[in-house]
């Protein structure tokens, strides 16, 4: 079934979406629309109003997000398995206990989103702003992640062993019992260096530009 251009804000949906089909949206405005537990496996939405809009409990398994996006968009408990988001606004989105193994995040604007308690192996990011998201426990291991803003957002429990973080900023965010064992920050801005920082830092690799800072921070020259 495809949707173009269509009115569906307030709309209840999801008895209207059968899961024999794949559903199109192209410019439709989802505003506060119910889409709880949907069956939009393989969905595509293009450049869509999402202000709150309702997806929890939706089956949104390889779903694509293409453009658009809007406020506080609810995914709690979806199934977002290798679903994708490219150039989406998801300012304040809700993840709680969604589904994201092998989600793919690029282009986002993730302000203020809430990917804390969300479930999976691990999840992709790439050129987004999660300047203060929560992301607390969430697993990004081992993955190359590329011209992220994690100012001020909250990574407590976060995973990012033998990751790569290149052109990413870590300034004012919270590192409470995160690991970055093996990781590879030597692309990234660490920010201000303090106490609490380089204990989470513990294991990680960076370069001499960046140890040259800490030490100065602490009143040691390196000549």
């Amino acid at each position: 079934m495809e949707f173009d251009g269509d009115d569906l804000s307030h709309a209840a949906l999801t008895d209207r979406l059968s899961p024999e089909e794949t559903h199109v949206f192209r410019g439709c405005d989802l505003t506060e629309a119910d889409l709880w537990g949907a069956p939009l496996a393989g969905a595509r939405f293009e450049s869509c109003v999402l202000d709150q809009t309702d997806f929890r409990k939706a089956d949104l398994d390889g779903a694509a997000f293409v453009g658009g996006g809007g406020m506080r968009v609810r995914f709690n408990d979806a199934d977002l398995i290798d679903a994708t988001f490219t150039d989406v606004d998801l300012s304040s989105a809700q993840f709680g206990g969604a589904l994201l193994t092998d989600t793919v995040f690029t282009g986002c604007r993730m302000i203020g989103a809430a990917l804390t308690a969300s479930r999976g192996t691990g999840f992709k990011v790439a050129r987004s702003n999660l300047t203060l998201a929560n992301l607390g426990g969430c697993s990004l291991r081992g993955e190359h992640i590329e011209g992220v803003r994690f100012d001020d957002a909250d990574l407590s429990g976060c995973d990012f062993t033998e990751a790569t973080l290149e052109d990413c900023r870590l300034i004012g965010t919270r590192l409470l019992n995160t690991t970055f064992a093996k990781a590879d920050l030597r692309g990234a801005d660490l920010g201000q260096p303090d106490d609490a920082k380089l204990r989470a830092l513990a294991g990680a690799v960076i370069n001499q530009f960046q140890a040259n800072a800490i030490l100065a921070a602490r009143g040691i020259t390196v000549l």
